[in-house]
């Protein structure tokens, strides 16, 4: 299980990292990690995430009920609590507004698969949450639809994105890897659009994905 004092100290730094890369404006974006005793850490609301100190964080019980802390926790807690819930496995949970992913949700763009060998392998198919408003109890039933073992990383539509997994680095890390993609695709589209790989060359890649112990829906 992960350690409390360390968990605050990886929250803050990949909340920095969010805000520096432009995964986040403002306030926007929250993170969580999985504790001990059915507890879970959390950023707060109305704190941007690139000046948190580890004292701001909250600690939640696993119904969202405030166990400390000086501020209300995130409003999006639903959505990390029913995904803690849905997937015993994943340890920490990242929400954020990447820019190039946001504009494939925005315009309804469903994000296309088998054409890079890195998101194949380290993401996996990417699904669309259904619209919900944020915070509200719709959207954790919504992205409840697609969890799944070999599910990290979700579009939430005209909203942003949601990946989890064991650490709070790895979920930072998919949205980093999803927000690129996002943008190589859009590069892609002015060169004529990107080409998928071949039905053989995805086995090969499932394959790799198996030997290194990753699961994959598709496998």
């Amino acid at each position: 299980m992960i350690d409390e004092a360390q968990a605050r100290r990886d929250i803050c730094l990949m909340g920095r990292r969010m805000y520096e890369n432009r995964m986040v404006a403002a306030n926007d974006g929250n993170l969580s990690c999985r504790l001990d005793g059915g507890r879970f850490l959390c950023t707060p609301t109305g704190v941007s995430k690139g000046s948190m100190d580890e004292e701001m964080l909250n600690v939640i019980d696993a119904e969202g009920k405030q166990i400390s802390g000086p501020l209300p926790c995130t409003s999006e807690i639903k959505m990390h609590l029913r995904i803690y819930r849905d997937m015993p496995n994943v340890n920490a949970v990242a929400h954020a507004h990447p820019p190039h992913v946001t504009a494939f949700a925005i315009t309804e763009t469903d994000i296309p698969s088998n054409i890079l060998p890195e998101v194949e392998t380290l993401l996996g198919p990417i699904p669309t949450v259904a619209y919900a408003t944020p915070g509200s109890g719709e959207l954790p039933e919504n992205v409840a639809v697609h969890l799944e073992e070999g599910i990290t990383t979700m579009m939430l539509d005209h909203h942003g994105a949601v990946a989890f997994d064991k650490t709070i680095t790895l979920a930072y890390e998919h949205l980093e890897t999803f927000d690129a993609y996002c943008k190589i695709l859009m590069l892609a589209k002015g060169l004529g659009g990107a080409k998928q790989l071949s039905p053989d060359q995805v086995q090969r890649l499932m394959e790799n994905k198996k030997r290194m112990g990753l699961a994959d829906p598709r496998m």
